[in-house]
């Protein structure tokens, strides 16, 4: 009997973006962007591949508006440590800034 084995939606986006932190991981302007909750692009471009369905797409975007950070722990899944530290340094950078932005 053969059994077959599900692929984790997660793994499969980590198969597809990892590539974004060859050559020095995802800038700080995309760092923000992923910050601020903008997630459309990754979940437009995970839709595209059709290696998921468009449940799996929308279970994932509502996982990662809630928690952002969930989407840049995926970019970083393969990084390097350099690169990692970057990157998570720079999104702590950011959660310091972001309760700043609630002054009026």
């Amino acid at each position: 009997m053969a059994t077959t084995k599900r692929t984790n939606p997660r793994d499969i986006a980590v198969a597809m973006f990892c590539g974004e932190c060859h050559n020095g991981g995802p800038d700080y302007a995309t760092i923000q962007a992923l910050h601020r909750g903008e997630i459309d692009v990754w979940l437009r471009a995970l839709g595209a591949s059709g290696l998921v369905s468009e449940d799996v797409v929308r279970d994932l975007g509502s996982a990662w508006r809630a928690n952002p950070r969930a989407l840049l722990d995926i970019l970083l899944a393969e990084a390097d440590e350099m690169t990692s530290r970057r990157c998570r340094t720079s999104w702590a950078a950011l959660d310091r800034l972001a309760p700043l932005s609630l002054i009026v």
